[in-house]
């Protein structure tokens, strides 16, 4: 196990699994330097082949993170300002990234912190989180989520959350579909390293396929996306099919046997 500290970030590396907590007291808000240190923080995720899957966690019980940081914003943070390589929290517009992603949120978890919270690909959270998108409140717009609700949950349901910016709490983000698992407070961490435990034993050149396909096809026509990966044009896709792991699972499947994943 080793731990590493980068100021309001703290990271913790078990096996090929990396946990980020995003560590800002009162309320874990982000700020451009915070923004900027988490995208160098999820970039070198991203890029170090020895990782597979990644932990996005906060410190605390009260809140996740209720988004941008108005008091830094008052102080002089521009909200059109450099976020850093991954956008917003790091994790927002980070390019190529082809390794799950798992949030794990407790508490008050709002505005730009549901649309960090969005960006990974798989949420868990207690059974005291609550979710909101305020903006409007403040004058402005919940740009991500605009782009991303209507897509992932109803239309009427997104539009309803999105302008009237009301509090919803955990049951009703699960029924919506946003959410994997509600755990009791002691239980999350517990579950989220069960489930980051269970991918970290997959393959990872499927993952990354999978997770190319879903973003490079989310505004495709069906047949267009299709003719794309059968005719090998998608990076992470001909990977995969000319590597020793697809060899390896078919091999591991004659044999009745567990695979052996090398990411190769």
């Amino acid at each position: 196990m080793q731990m590493r500290t980068e100021g309001p970030i703290l990271t913790r590396r078990e096996g090929a699994i990396l946990e980020v907590t995003l560590d800002r007291p009162k309320a874990n808000a982000i700020d451009l330097k915070t923004s900027r240190i988490m995208g160098l923080v999820f970039r070198d995720f991203r890029d170090d082949d020895s990782l597979r899957v990644c932990i996005l966690r906060a410190a605390g019980e009260k809140f996740f993170c209720p988004g941008w940081d108005l008091k830094a914003a008052a102080e002089g943070d521009a909200v059109d300002g450099d976020y850093g390589v991954g956008g917003f929290g790091g994790l927002q517009e980070l390019p190529n990234l082809n390794k799950p992603v798992i949030a794990a949120v407790q508490g008050i978890c709002c505005g730009g912190g549901l649309e960090l919270a969005l960006s990974a690909d798989l949420i868990l959270c207690s059974t005291t989180a609550t979710f909101a998108l305020p903006e409007i409140r403040s004058g402005t717009v919940a740009d991500a989520a605009s782009i991303k609700l209507p897509k992932r949950i109803p239309w009427h349901v997104a539009m309803d959350l999105l302008l009237t910016g009301r509090w919803f709490d955990a049951e009703e983000a699960f029924r919506w579909g946003l959410i994997k698992e509600i755990c009791a407070p002691e239980e999350l961490m517990a579950r989220t390293w069960a489930l980051a435990r269970l991918l970290e034993s997959g393959p990872p050149l499927v993952y990354a396929a999978i997770k190319e396909i879903v973003r490079e096809a989310e505004n495709m026509r069906f047949q267009d996306a299709l003719n794309r990966i059968t005719k090998r044009q998608l990076p992470t896709v001909d990977l995969l099919y000319s590597s020793e792991d697809q060899l390896e699972g078919a091999r591991a499947f004659a044999e009745k046997r567990d695979p052996v994943w090398k990411g190769r």
